[in-house]
C-alpha cells in the first residue's frame, strides 16, 4: 500500500513538495521501511541508451525515466508536464529505446517491448481535421489524423508496444474527445457512432498507449486529469550543466579543440554563468520567459559560432582544424 502511494504520487510532484509527502507517509506508517524496487536490467539498459546518445548520467533524470516508465505500465495515458528543457523529450525517447534494447537482447520479462511512437500535434490541426468529421453538403464522413493513425495501429500484427504522443497544449476542445480512450474501456468514439478499441497486453498480439507532452494542466477538466498518470519534469532539476557537459565533447571534439581547452571553457561555465543567470533574473526583463537551460543552449550556439568562424570556418565537424 505503501509503495503504491508513493509511486503514484511522487512522479507528479515538484521538487519542494517531495519531501513533505515524504513525511507524511513516515508520520502515518511510523516505523514502516518500504524496499525500493529492483531495476537492475532497466537501470543498464537506460543508462547504455543515454551514453549511446551522447548524454549524461544525471541521477535525477534517471529516476524521473524510471517514474515514467512505472506509469506507463499501469497507465493507458501518461502525461508529461513541464515547461520547455526540463528533460520530457528525452526522458521518454530513452525509455523506449531502453524497452527495445531488452527486448532486443531477448529480457525474460514479455513487458519489455519493441517501442516505436506516432507524433501528433493537436493544436495544428482543427477539430475535423483531428477526429473526423460528416461533410454538410455530401454527408460523407471524413476520417481524422487520430482515427487514421489508431486504425494502423491496431491492424498492425506485431508484438512491438505502440505509442501516439500528443505534443501540444491540453486543452478541453479536443482532450475530452479522449476520455473514453484513457480510462478501462480504452474505446475511441468518433462522432459517427464508430467505436475503436485499442489493444492492451494480453488482448493479442502488441499493445497501445498514448503519451501527452505540455507544459501544464491548467485548461484540463478533473475529468481529464483523474483518468491519465502524470509525470512532471522541473527544469531545475537537472539545470544546465549535463547540456553544456554533451555539447562540449560533440562540437567542440578533439579535431576541433584540445582537450585541456574543453576543460578551461568548462570551469567559465561552471564559474559564471550561474552569476550571469541570477543578474538576468533579478535585473533583466524578458518578454518571453526563459529557464536556465535554454540561456545556457543561446550561449553555447554564439560560442559556436563565433569559434568556428575565428577558426577559418566550419561548422563543428572538423572547421577548426
Amino acid at each position: 500500500l505503501i509503495r503504491a502511494m508513493r509511486d503514484s504520487n511522487l512522479p507528479k510532484f515538484l521538487a519542494e513538495d517531495v519531501p513533505l509527502f515524504r513525511a507524511i507517509l513516515v508520520d502515518l506508517f511510523p516505523g514502516v521501511q518500504v524496499p525500493t524496487d529492483d531495476y537492475g536490467d532497466l537501470l543498464i539498459a537506460i543508462k547504455a541508451e543515454i551514453a549511446e546518445a551522447g548524454l549524461q548520467e544525471d541521477d535525477k533524470m534517471i529516476a524521473k525515466i524510471i517514474q515514467l516508465h512505472d506509469m506507463v505500465k499501469i497507465r493507458f495515458g501518461v502525461t508529461i508536464v513541464g515547461p520547455t528543457g526540463g528533460g520530457k523529450s528525452v526522458a521518454y525517447n530513452i525509455m523506449m529505446a531502453a524497452h527495445s534494447r531488452l527486448r532486443r537482447e531477448e529480457h525474460k520479462d514479455i513487458w519489455y517491448q519493441i517501442s516505436r511512437s506516432t507524433t501528433i500535434n493537436p493544436k495544428s490541426l482543427s477539430m475535423g481535421k483531428l477526429f473526423g468529421e460528416n461533410n454538410e453538403l455530401t454527408q460523407e464522413w471524413t476520417d481524422g489524423l487520430c482515427p487514421a493513425f489508431v486504425r494502423i495501429q491496431c491492424r498492425e500484427d506485431t508484438p512491438d508496444r505502440l505509442y501516439i504522443m500528443f505534443d501540444g497544449p491540453i486543452d478541453t476542445l479536443w482532450i475530452e474527445s479522449l476520455n473514453t480512450v484513457l480510462d478501462d474501456n480504452r474505446m475511441l468514439c468518433l462522432a459517427n457512432g464508430e467505436r475503436i478499441r485499442l489493444k492492451d497486453l494480453g488482448e493479442g498480439p502488441g499493445e497501445m498507449r498514448m503519451l501527452f507532452e505540455v507544459e501544464d494542466l491548467a485548461q484540463a477538466s478533473p475529468a481529464t486529469v483523474s483518468r491519465i498518470g502524470v509525470v512532471y519534469y522541473n527544469p531545475e532539476d537537472v539545470g544546465w550543466r549535463p547540456y553544456v557537459q554533451s555539447w562540449l565533447p560533440r562540437v567542440l571534439h578533439d579535431r576541433a579543440m584540445s582537450s585541456d581547452l574543453r576543460e578551461h571553457l568548462w570551469s567559465r561555465f561552471d564559474a559564471t554563468l550561474d552569476a550571469g543567470l541570477t543578474f538576468q533574473k533579478k535585473f533583466s526583463f524578458e518578454p518571453i520567459p526563459t529557464v536556465p537551460i535554454q540561456v545556457a543552449r543561446s550561449l553555447c550556439n554564439i560560442f559556436q559560432i563565433l569559434y568556428f568562424r575565428a577558426c577559418g570556418g566550419g561548422d563543428g565537424d572538423g572547421g577548426g582544424d
